[in-house]
């Protein structure tokens, strides 16, 4: 049997055998918990930015469902109008905590994948799963931020500093170049340390890519969703962005683990042919 062959059989096999689905859809449940602390966490910043309130309107009524917009623009603004910084402490500390249990549930799902009982203390675990929390908030900013904003910085850049033309051009891909090649390092080292087993880099890099390439796809397509068929509030109201934010973290969820299993499965295969 060819190596591509074993593969595809020992992967299929391997999600056969664990259920990934379960583990998304905890991985789903914690991510969805953080959003919250995390929102406080950006909208305590407001008030240190050079943004005023009007602008803030503004830009929620454009890309909010209306019934959030109007609960967002009624109630949070007017919390948030003035700098808070006990506020920030706390949206910075819960957001780290309640996403750092969603990275303890993907090590649990990790160790599983690859049949190995957890040996490490509680101290080094929650530790480690800041670290990593800490690494996945990186990459959420690069990978979202830079697409959708680059191109205001990239402009910014340009009216200071005067850019040749082909540089301006450079910088535009390489906006899109940076989100890959950051999400696939920090998959990279969660992949090697989140698992009670050491791993090299090569060992992991396919898990890495494959959860990379999948992620974006799966956010370009969730996009392209709520920009041309976002009459999923007509049915549900405000709960259809709930909904349709769940599923997303829910597959987000799913690629994670699922490029572990890829990672699990090279490495049996490498003991197998040992």
């Amino acid at each position: 049997m060819s190596t591509n062959h074993l593969f595809i059989k020992e992967l299929y096999e391997q999600l056969k055998k664990d259920p990934i689905q379960d583990w998304a859809a905890t991985l789903a449940f914690y991510f969805m918990l953080s959003i919250f602390p995390l929102l406080i966490f950006i909208l305590s910043l407001v008030p240190y930015l050079p943004l005023n309130s009007v602008q803030i309107y503004n830009f929620v009524h454009d890309y909010a469902p209306p019934e959030l917009a109007e609960l967002f623009t009624e109630t949070v603004l007017e919390v948030l109008v003035e700098p808070k910084g006990g506020l920030l402490s706390f949206g910075i500390l819960a957001t780290i905590w309640t996403a750092s249990n969603g990275i303890n549930a993907l090590i649990r799902s990790l160790n599983r994948a690859h049949n190995i009982d957890e040996t490490r203390s509680f101290i080094k675990i929650r530790l480690m799963s800041i670290f990593l929390t800490l690494g996945m908030v990186t990459v959420f900013f690069v990978t979202l931020l830079l697409p959708v904003f680059g191109n205001v910085i990239i402009n910014g850049i340009d009216q200071l500093f005067a850019l040749p033309e082909q540089t301006y051009t450079i910088l535009n891909r390489l906006r899109w170049i940076i989100g890959v090649v950051t999400m696939t390092a920090v998959l990279m080292l969660l992949y090697m340390i989140a698992p009670n087993r050491k791993l090299a880099p090569r060992q992991v890099i396919y898990g890495a890519l494959v959860a990379t390439i999948s992620w974006q796809i799966i956010s370009l397509g969730f996009s392209i969703y709520v920009e041309n068929f976002n009459n999923y509030t007509a049915t549900y109201g405000s709960l259809g962005g709930v909904i349709i934010l769940m599923l997303w973290f829910f597959l987000s969820g799913l690629i994670l683990v699922i490029g572990g299993e890829i990672n699990a499965t090279l490495y049996n295969i490498k003991l197998m042919k040992r």
